[in-house]
């Protein structure tokens, strides 16, 4: 079998085959982050089945998170079907579903309205943390939200091959609109930069970040996805409706969802005590 170095030229391509396969942005990034990673791993040396092993190995010694290490795996899978190097895919960690979320890592909607109080002197990072937690968008698709979309009161978003609509919220749609007209924003994307681009996951992140000492929240609960998945629990709490939740979110497998609405571990223990079995 032909012996296969990764060079940067061999990223290039690999870039290259992840556009022609329709993948988005944020995971060709992340992809081409985790195929770094492994090249570096590697020093120069071909790639082979028994150092890809040794990567897997590497990574859970190193502690990384179950969850991590199968991501970073999935992308040098993806990596070794383009090589055509199937021969060197490794398996990714098997593990029994979690029943509960880490609760250092959730933010409750108490943290989520302080973070809006803390948000009050930027009006447009504060109708931004509104405009992803109330329509359970991704932050990559805040690009959707134009002007003319948001008058009509539903965005099309296109996204990993699918096309979903998204309703907005008769308040929201008034914040927008009031916002665009305060800002001079005649057409086209709602939130952008100075320079008139649509503001990225970077600039989102950061600002974000900022709010954290004011707000009183731990830094790690604070970030955009974060919204995302307090509307998915929000929304099932008072729907109960998995399967249109799925749809809303844009997930193909419910079982992505199912991540999203995990409970809390102190709201787990609370309901297993209720269910008075010790006496």
């Amino acid at each position: 079998m032909k012996e296969i170095i990764i060079t940067e030229s061999t990223i290039t391509r690999y870039q290259s085959y992840l556009v022609r396969e329709e993948k988005s942005p944020a995971t060709i990034e992340k992809y081409t982050r985790d195929v770094r990673a492994f090249s570096l791993f590697l020093s120069g040396r071909a790639v082979s089945k028994e150092l890809t092993v040794s990567y897997k190995r590497k990574l859970t010694e190193e502690g990384y998170a179950v969850r991590s290490i199968n991501s970073m795996l999935v992308s040098i899978t993806r990596l070794m079907v383009f090589l055509d190097r199937p021969d060197c895919i490794v398996k990714t960690i098997r593990t029994q579903r979690q029943t509960y979320s880490e609760e250092e890592k959730e933010l409750t909607k108490e943290e989520y309205y302080r973070l809006l109080r803390a948000a009050k002197v930027s009006p447009r990072l504060c109708l931004l943390l509104q405009t992803i937690c109330g329509t359970g968008i991704r932050v990559s698709e805040l690009q959707y939200f134009n002007l003319e979309m948001v008058r009509r009161g539903e965005i099309t978003i296109s996204c990993k091959g699918k096309i979903r609509n998204i309703l907005v919220p008769g308040g929201l749609k008034k914040k927008l609109l009031d916002y665009a007209k305060i800002n001079g924003i005649q057409s086209g994307v709602i939130f952008r930069t100075r320079s008139g681009r649509p503001m990225n996951r970077s600039n989102i992140w950061k600002e974000m970040k900022k709010l954290c000492e004011s707000a009183r929240i731990n830094p790690n609960k604070v970030f955009p996805h974060n919204l995302r998945k307090l509307f998915a629990r929000t929304f099932y709490s008072i729907e109960k409706d998995i399967a249109k939740l799925a749809d809303i979110l844009g997930h193909s497998s419910i079982e992505t969802t199912r991540i999203y609405i995990m409970t809390s571990s102190t709201e787990h223990r609370r309901k297993i005590e209720c269910l008075g079995l010790v006496v």
